[in-house]
């Protein structure tokens, strides 16, 4: 074997060393950040509306929003996650998956201003698009 190829072997074990050391030694971080929803704006609390065949929950037709009202709770989907809060004016609090009530799950798509697909992966196949609720 040559001078040559002898170093430019022991350069590419010795390099190969060295990354592969500093990949094993470097942390891996992911940081998904879901921020708060935009605020809804109204002047006064809005008007609430009984959503036929779930008497528990109410809606808010005057909104451009999906906004639901359950056990004194306000529900509000946007981006794909559902929110929760005290009030219409929040704070909300994020809604993890498997803890949105069932008469939320339950209401009708025609009560929502953006298709409620996105709650298969909140509540598994009891959500819209399979059954219960689904008009």
């Amino acid at each position: 074997m040559s001078s040559t190829l002898r170093v430019d072997l022991k350069l590419l074990i010795v390099g190969s060393a060295v990354v592969a050391a500093t990949v094993s030694s470097a942390g891996t971080t992911v940081n998904i950040n879901i921020g708060p929803p935009p605020p809804i704006v109204v002047t006064a609390p809005p008007p609430l509306v009984v959503v036929p065949g779930v008497p528990v929950v109410s809606y808010v037709p005057s909104l451009q929003a999906d906004v639901f009202v359950y056990q004194h709770q306000w529900y509000y989907s946007h981006g794909g996650h559902w929110w929760v809060g005290r009030s219409y004016k929040g704070p909300w609090i994020l809604v993890g998956p498997g803890k949105l009530p069932p008469p939320i799950v339950a209401v009708p798509v025609r009560y929502y201003r953006v298709p409620p697909g996105h709650l298969k992966h909140f509540e598994g196949d009891q959500g819209h698009g399979n059954g219960k609720g689904h008009s």
